[in-house]
């Protein structure tokens, strides 16, 4: 008997880790050297956690064998609430924060405790694939609204009014932006929480970037400027700290509790289903959270991931017929191949072939919700050395595609 997947998951994809990484891995073991730029994880390239955190898991080993409660550990949300105050969201009580593995696993909860089937939640194109998937998956309707190159990858608030419709029930903000590195200013999230008042929406805001910040640029949390509004505002330390393996993610809802009183009930519902979060994570949480991120020596003048964001776009740019928006926060870079040079009418072949003759993985445009195939995704995380190779490589690949076509 043919086993078959299930009708939800026939239009579903993860392209970060989909069919490109298959063949990459299957490369690696070949023997071959391949430079792996799909996946946004800082400890795979060397980017240290900081010792106080690793030490407070290592502690904490032999007092988390139990389950903790399921909304997590209070003293770990407590700790998350304080980080916010710091932020200036000063209404949230830790029995507003919730803890799970990694913001994946809340963005699933969250969004299977609002959707009927049918339902629409507007995400920004391009996007980071796990809100469309798990939109998609639970009987929903992703519909995405575009964000503007020509302005920096603003979301183009034309479009997003234009695609509001009586079946909207969310907006989804992502910013820092993965995959442009665009953080999105005051006044643009000040339309959105506008639109969100007026028709009525939850606004779930996606901030696990917002200590990834470049050139003094400021990031405002949503939630800040949305204080009538239901939000959800998702962080963690996987960026932060630099511990993506640990899957220590948050969620906080603010708002008028009344008005999400049987909505918060659906929530608590599922945190109970799923028993708790990683506890040793959990536990490192309060050490992760205490003073100043350290992450901003990175971010700041000689820091490493500074020098590799402008590394990686400099050279970049100088390549014919690449440009590319300089990233603001985040880390990674999403660049475009002029049409008129490199004509590529299909992006996942593109990134088959860069991979295949070149050894570079990384991510196709339209397997991150860009409805051209003009662009790509790769992640300034590796060091600058090898990302001189790699995008010495891409140069390469590129200059032979043109010789052949000329």
């Amino acid at each position: 008997m043919e086993v078959l997947r299930s009708a939800s998951m026939s239009e579903i994809s993860y392209e970060i880790r989909g069919p490109l990484l298959q063949l990459a891995t299957q490369l690696e073991r070949d023997g071959e050297d391949v430079i792996k730029l799909n996946i946004g994880d800082p400890a795979a390239f060397g980017v240290t956690a900081p010792e106080e955190v690793l030490a407070a898991a290592r502690d904490a080993v032999g007092d988390a064998a139990a389950y903790s409660e399921a909304q997590g550990l209070p003293a770990a949300r407590e700790a998350v609430v304080r980080d916010y105050e710091r932020k200036g969201l000063r209404t949230l009580t830790p029995d507003d924060v919730y803890l799970g593995n990694g913001v994946s696993e809340l963005t699933s909860m969250a969004l299977q405790a609002l959707l009927d089937p049918g339902d629409e939640v507007l995400i920004p194109a391009p996007d980071y694939p796990l809100w469309t998937a798990a939109t998609a998956l639970t009987g929903g309707r992703p519909v995405h609204y575009l964000c503007d190159e020509q302005a920096g990858w603003q979301p183009d608030l034309t479009d997003l009014t234009a695609k509001i419709t009586d079946r909207t029930k969310a907006i989804v903000v992502i910013n820092p932006n993965n995959p442009t590195g665009a953080v999105w200013p005051r006044e643009v999230l000040e339309h959105i929480a506008t639109l969100a008042g007026v028709h009525g929406l939850v606004v779930m805001a996606d901030e696990i970037y917002d200590e990834i910040l470049y050139d003094g640029v400021e990031h405002v949390p949503m939630a800040t400027l949305a204080p009538d509004l239901v939000c959800l505002t998702f962080g963690g330390l996987s960026k932060r700290c630099r511990v993506p393996g640990f899957r220590a993610g948050w969620m906080a809802v603010s708002g008028p509790r009344g008005a999400a009183a049987d909505y918060v009930a659906g929530l608590d519902t599922l945190a109970t289903m799923r028993l708790c979060p990683n506890v040793v994570a959990q536990r490192a949480i309060p050490a992760a959270l205490r003073g100043r991120p350290d992450v901003h020596r990175l971010t700041g003048p000689g820091g490493r991931l500074l020098e590799q964001r402008d590394r990686c776009w400099e050279m970049l740019t100088k390549i014919e017929g690449v440009s590319c928006v300089k990233p603001r926060g985040a880390f990674y870079a999403f660049p475009r191949l002029d049409p008129r040079v490199h004509g590529i009418s299909d992006d996942a072949r593109f990134a088959y072939e860069l991979l295949e003759r070149e050894k570079v993985l990384v991510v196709q445009g339209t397997g991150l919700g860009w409805p051209r195939h003009d662009h790509f995704r790769m992640v300034t995380l590796p060091p600058a050395g090898e990302l001189d190779e790699a995008i010495g490589r891409l140069g390469r690949f590129l200059d032979r595609r043109l010789a052949l076509a000329g």
